[in-house]
């Protein structure tokens, strides 16, 4: 049986380029994404509040729909809200401070 011997070989550390075109247009889409995300989110939030708080504003049925939903807009808003500073805080946002 042969003695096959690996040779040795030194590979420098590896790590991911995040400056990249890809990757900077990644962000930018992504940034859209969650940004209308919440801008539709918090229209609808304050449409919701608007319906529910105002009895004369809005019609009956917006009013049911909005005393239906408004838990789940805040629970979107939320989500939203979490993931919009997850991805600030992954891609080094600045906030300028």
């Amino acid at each position: 049986m042969p003695n096959y011997q690996i040779p040795a070989v030194n590979v420098p550390p590896i790590g991911p380029n995040f400056s990249a075109p890809f990757f900077g247009g990644l962000q930018v889409i992504a940034s859209y994404l969650l940004g209308a995300a919440m801008i539709l989110v918090f229209i609808m939030l304050v449409i919701a509040g608007a319906a529910l708080a105002f009895r004369g504003l809005a019609p009956e049925r917006v009013r049911t729909w909005a005393g239906e939903n408004i838990t789940w807009i805040f629970i979107a808003a939320a989500v939203l809200g979490a993931a919009s500073g997850l991805f600030q805080w992954f891609v080094n946002f600045d906030f300028g401070f």
